[in-house]
């Protein structure tokens, strides 16, 4: 069994902001595989699914961005889930707009989400989809990663998610490095 987790922040003011690109790419991924989240618990909204004759949960923590390793940890112990079996997507500033970056191993880079993660964890190596946002030019950062992205990095940001998807697939279908040679360019 895999688990898929989209990370953001909860409520309709967070919706397709920068910060909310997991939710985005996990909603993404559902939808193209049929299925809506269905269920509340373990702090999350998750759905059950199947592809390549895989099982998977799929989740997006509501616990808000910086303690999202507390929903990740009650999944993983409840249904008994390896740590290896798990793919995190998550907005990164340090990726340009339009581009995703996959790795297995690294530091939170600054990202409250991956903190949490990581604390809860105890390890730093699980298998991440980290989705381009880039850096802000003419605000903090806290006002950039809350906002939505503009009418010109839409497009840049949708080709990202569609990547991200697709390499979420080759991911289960084939292996996370298999991936990794496909998105990492």
């Amino acid at each position: 069994m895999y688990l898929l987790v989209g990370l953001g922040n909860p409520g309709r003011e967070y919706e397709h902001t920068r910060h909310n690109m997991g939710f985005d790419v996990v909603d993404m991924f559902a939808d193209s595989l049929g299925v809506t989240f269905d269920r509340d618990d373990f702090k999350g909204k998750y759905v059950k699914a199947r592809y390549m004759d895989e099982d998977l949960i799929i989740l997006k923590p509501q616990t808000y961005m910086n303690l999202s390793g507390e929903s990740i940890i009650q999944v993983l112990n409840f249904y008994k889930i390896p740590v290896d079996k798990m793919i995190v997507v998550y907005d990164d500033m340090d990726t340009p707009i339009g581009h995703i970056k996959l790795k297995i191993k690294g530091s939170s880079g600054g990202h409250n989400g991956m903190k949490s993660i990581i604390s809860q964890l105890g390890t730093d190596v699980f298998c991440r989809i980290k989705v381009g946002i880039g850096h802000p030019v003419d605000r903090g950062i806290i006002d950039y990663v809350l906002t939505k992205p503009s009418k010109e990095e839409e497009p840049l940001i949708l080709e990202a998610q569609k990547n991200a998807v697709e390499a979420i697939k080759v991911a289960i279908k084939d292996s996370f490095n298999k991936a990794m040679t496909m998105y990492n360019k």
